[in-house]
């Protein structure tokens, strides 16, 4: 388990923000980014699902994008070439996304502790559900055996963090069938669903992945808050 800490005294702010629009998302995470980079908050931890919508990181290849202008447009599927990390992924309905604005100048200046750190609250979330989750070499996000439940693309800026992770849940694995995930075509996509063979409530993996960031990232407090408050355009009071 990762522990290297260096402020003693660590607060976070939690938000369920339920199902949200992708572009909606990002730019409150942008709003909020410039905030704690400002110190005028804590760290953030918004945790919420997103219709379909595939989005390209800052390395993606466009060829990973496999199906046609009308698949799109039948299962409404959005696409978004956006600023982060990695290749392209799926998020939807019954997947759990979080989005992390951390300050790692308050825990450990090093992005790939912190990649490891998020594959570790995912994969401490599997085992809470007799999972024997883990990593494979070479690759990011958290694995069963062969099968990604759990795919992880950063963007760290001023040592701040933004984006995050997409974890299976109850997730429709159809939808993955319009792109090649995160670029590798010899592996599958799984779901909590499929693993234990029945639906899981998603509010309750969400209160083990929040039990699990704060006890991983070492923070002392932590406060939940309504979502109502965040889509003001003042975010002063956040």
């Amino acid at each position: 388990m990762i522990k290297e800490y260096l402020n003693l005294n660590k607060n976070l702010t939690y938000y369920d923000l339920g199902t949200i629009d992708y572009k909606v998302a990002w730019d409150l995470q942008k709003r909020i980014f410039e905030l704690r980079y400002q110190k005028e908050i804590d760290d953030v931890l918004l945790l919420l699902e997103h219709p379909h919508t595939y989005t390209l990181g800052k390395t993606a290849h466009r060829k990973n994008l496999i199906c046609t202008e009308d698949y799109l447009e039948q299962n409404h599927i959005s696409v978004y070439n956006i600023d982060r990390g990695g290749d392209i992924t799926y998020h939807g309905k019954g997947q759990i996304v979080g989005y992390p604005i951390f300050d790692l100048k308050d825990w450990v200046k090093d992005t790939h502790k912190y990649l490891r750190a998020l594959e570790e609250v995912l994969i401490k979330t599997c085992e809470e559900y007799d999972l024997k989750a883990g990593r494979i070499p070479g690759l990011t996000g958290v694995w069963i055996e062969n099968r990604k439940i759990a795919a992880i693309g950063i963007k760290v800026s001023r040592w701040i963090t933004m984006h995050g992770f997409a974890f299976n849940v109850n997730t429709d694995l159809n939808l993955y069938k319009g792109i090649i995930p995160c670029g590798i075509s010899d592996k599958e996509v799984t779901t909590l669903k499929r693993e234990l063979n029945k639906d899981v409530d998603l509010a309750e993996v969400k209160s083990k992945i929040l039990n699990n960031i704060i006890e991983i990232f070492n923070y002392d407090e932590y406060k939940v808050k309504e979502p109502g408050i965040l889509l003001e355009k003042n975010l002063n009071k956040v």
